[in-house]
């Protein structure tokens, strides 16, 4: 059996397509996956998903709609990085300046708010990445767009993959599995 894997649908359902996560997370509750993965749909509570990732998970699999300037519908993989927690003050900043005023909001759900929460309580996610897809629309409706809707069954195949890989890697224990995500265009959180 491999580590401990949480996979987190986020977004607000009450602004179209950012809705996404949430719906991905709810293919994927019924889905039959192993008992050492732990579904959750997070909607728009970046403090909670927070606190139950400070319980400790090898893999971190988020869920949400995130523009990168592609086609609506496009769906990706993302490797995060903690380097990119705003708990850390920017380069040349004096000590104890606002980086880290998000953190207060308790519907924050961007990655880097929930992962600077995490330094704050000492805890750690594991290896995070970002299941995103391209919105069309954000604008304050309830429902997904024709493209992002066709998006939901392509991302609940990722992670599908995503969690063999992860099996395929405790198995093995060399890596090898991360491979097994097919067709996803996957990259770093630099854009590379």
């Amino acid at each position: 059996m491999t580590g401990r894997m949480m996979i987190a649908g986020v977004g607000n359902i009450f602004l179209g397509d950012d809705g996404f996560g949430v719906e991905v997370a709810r293919r994927l509750a019924d889905a039959g996956l192993p008992d050492w993965v732990r579904v959750a749909d997070y909607g728009i509570s970046g403090m909670h998903l927070a606190y139950d990732l400070a319980e400790g998970f090898e893999t971190t699999i988020l869920i949400d709609a995130s523009p990168r300037g592609e086609p609506p519908g496009t769906v990706y993989v993302l490797e995060l990085s903690a380097g990119n927690s705003p708990a850390a003050d920017p380069p040349g900043a004096p000590g104890g300046t606002s980086a880290a005023l998000p953190l207060l909001d308790g519907h924050g759900m961007q990655p880097d708010v929930v992962l600077g929460m995490l330094d704050m309580l000492g805890a750690d996610a594991g290896r995070v990445l970002l299941v995103g897809c391209e919105p069309a629309s954000i604008d304050a409706r309830i429902g997904l767009s024709a493209p992002v809707a066709d998006a939901v069954d392509r991302a609940v195949q990722i992670v599908h993959s995503l969690v063999r890989a992860a099996d395929a890697d405790s198995s093995s224990d060399d890596g090898s599995g991360a491979a097994a995500v097919a067709g996803a265009r996957t990259t770093n959180d630099e854009g590379g």
